[in-house]
C-alpha cells in the first residue's frame, strides 16, 4: 500500500527563511568581519560564533540578534555547511517578536556585504544570482533543466520575464530592487529571449503555467501554495525600457503572502533556532535557569508522587495477601476431608473385597497338632482297650447307630449350613 509522505507544516508568519551559496573560500572571514562591523555600529546588538560541540561536524554557525522600529527584537541563525566543489551552502532562520514585515531590512544583509560581485549571493538549485538579471542558457537541454530546477525549489520565488525585443540599457536592469527589502534575497529574476518562449512554455507545460509572449509569470515552486492560479500571478504586457512594473510587482507580493509550507530542511533550521540558541541575554539567562528550576522541581515532584504510590500500593498488596493467606488457613481447618470417590466399577470392586474378607472370617480354624510322644500316637489310633463292662453297650450302640447318626445330622443341619455354603460363595467371589 503506497504512503503519501508528510506535509511539513506550515511557514509561520514570523519567520524568515532564505539560502544560497558562497563559492569562494573565505566565507567564514566575510561573515566576521561583516558582524563585527554591524555590532561597532550599532546596528547588531550582538553575535557569537558557534562550532566544535555546538555545531554538527564540519559545519559553523553564527548567531545575530538586532532591534527593528518599533523595538522588535529579530534573533537569526546562519549555518554555514561544509566546503563542497561548487562552495559553502548557507543556510539562515530569522524569528521576529510579531509578523514578518517585508519592509523590514533583508536578514541577509545583516550577516552578508553585498557587492556587485560578491560571492555569496547565489541560489543553491539553478544556481542563478540574487538581486541581478539572469538570462536563460542558450541550449534548449540547460534550458528545461533551469526551468525544471526552478520549479521544484521550495525555498526561493522565481520569477520568469520574456524580453520580446532587444531592451536597451534601462531594460536590462533587474527587478528585484524594486521590491520590498524583505524579498530582495527571496527572489530570483530570469530572463527569456525573444526567441526562447515556445522552449519556455513546452518545458512549463506539465506546471499548468505558460509564459506571455512580452511579458512575465511567478513560477508556482513545488509544492504550489494553496489558491496559487497561473494566470492570476501571470503579466501580459512587461514595458523594459525603465517603466515601473506595478503590476508584476503586486503579483510576487500577493504570491510572497500566500501559506506556504516549510522548505525542504526548514522545519528543522527552524527547531534548531528555537531550541539551541546560545545568544542570551542577562534576563534570557536568568529566565532560563528559572525555568530548569521549575521543570526541575516539577519532575521531582513526580518522581515523589510515583513513589509514594508505589508504596501505597506495595503496601495494599502485602496486607491482601496476609487476608488471603490466613482466610486459606482458616478454611483448611474447618473443612472436614473430602471423601474419596472413584468410578462404579471402583466401588464395585471394594465392595467385593469387603465381602471376600468377611468370607475369610467365617471360615473354621484348623485343629492344633498335638506334640505326643510315638507310643502315644500308636495308642491313640489303636484305641483305648476294650472293657468288658461296656462292650455290651456298644453293641448295643452299634445295633441302633444307622438311626441315631442320621438324627443327630438332622439336629445339626441348620447349624452347619453356613459353614458349609460360606466357603462355596467364597470361591465364587474369587472367580
Amino acid at each position: 500500500m503506497l504512503t503519501s509522505p508528510p506535509v511539513p507544516p506550515p511557514t509561520p508568519s514570523t519567520v524568515w527563511l532564505a539560502r544560497g551559496r558562497h563559492t569562494g573560500p573565505t566565507a567564514p572571514d566575510v561573515l566576521r568581519k561583516h558582524l563585527q562591523s554591524l555590532k561597532d555600529d550599532g546596528t547588531v546588538l550582538d553575535f557569537h560564533e558557534l562550532s566544535g560541540a555546538d555545531a554538527p561536524a564540519g559545519e559553523l554557525a553564527f548567531e545575530a540578534r538586532w532591534v527593528l522600529p518599533g523595538d522588535v527584537t529579530v534573533r537569526a541563525r546562519l549555518t554555514l555547511a561544509e566546503w563542497s566543489g561548487r562552495g559553502q551552502e548557507w543556510t539562515l532562520v530569522a524569528e521576529a517578536e510579531r509578523p514578518w514585515d517585508l519592509r523590514w531590512p533583508s536578514p541577509a544583509e545583516m550577516f552578508w556585504p553585498w557587492d556587485a560581485d560578491t560571492p555569496w549571493g547565489q541560489e543553491t538549485v539553478t544556481g542563478q544570482r540574487y538581486l541581478d538579471i539572469n538570462p536563460l542558457p542558450d541550449d534548449d537541454k540547460d534550458v528545461k533543466r533551469t526551468l525544471r530546477g526552478a520549479l521544484r525549489d521550495t525555498w526561493t520565488v522565481h520569477v520568469l520575464v520574456h524580453e520580446a525585443m532587444t531592451p536597451d540599457e534601462r531594460g536590462r536592469r533587474t527587478l528585484v530592487p524594486l521590491l520590498p527589502p524583505g524579498l530582495h534575497h527571496r527572489v530570483v529574476e530570469h530572463r527569456a529571449a525573444p526567441h526562447q518562449l515556445r522552449t519556455v512554455n513546452w518545458a512549463l507545460r506539465d506546471a499548468g503555467v505558460e509564459l506571455p509572449r512580452g511579458g512575465a509569470v511567478v513560477l508556482p515552486g513545488s509544492p504550489a501554495p494553496d489558491g496559487y492560479d497561473g494566470a492570476d500571478y501571470s503579466v501580459r504586457n512587461m514595458f523594459l525600457d525603465g517603466t515601473h512594473p506595478a503590476e508584476l510587482l503586486d503579483a510576487i507580493g500577493r504570491f510572497a503572502d500566500l501559506p506556504r509550507p516549510l522548505p525542504d530542511g526548514g522545519e528543522a533550521a527552524l527547531t534548531v533556532l528555537r531550541e539551541q540558541w546560545q545568544l542570551l541575554t542577562l534576563e534570557e539567562e536568568l529566565a532560563r535557569e528559572r525555568q530548569l528550576v521549575a521543570m526541575y522541581s516539577e519532575a521531582l515532584e513526580a518522581m515523589t508522587q510515583s513513589r509514594d504510590l508505589y508504596r501505597e500500593a506495595a503496601e495494599q498488596a502485602h496486607e491482601a495477601l496476609a487476608a488471603y493467606r490466613e482466610a486459606a488457613a482458616a478454611g483448611e481447618r474447618a473443612q472436614p476431608q473430602a471423601r474419596a470417590t472413584g468410578s462404579p466399577f471402583q466401588q464395585l470392586g471394594r465392595t467385593l473385597e469387603r465381602l471376600k474378607v468377611t468370607a475369610m472370617g467365617l471360615r473354621p480354624l484348623p485343629a492344633p497338632r498335638s506334640t505326643t510322644t510315638g507310643q502315644e500316637a500308636h495308642d491313640e489310633q489303636a484305641g483305648p482297650a476294650p472293657d468288658a463292662n461296656s462292650q455290651a453297650p456298644r453293641e448295643a450302640s452299634e445295633e441302633g447307630a444307622p438311626g441315631g447318626v442320621h438324627e443327630s445330622v438332622k439336629e445339626h443341619a441348620p447349624e452347619l449350613a453356613p459353614a458349609t455354603e460360606a466357603p462355596a460363595r467364597q470361591q465364587a467371589a474369587d472367580r
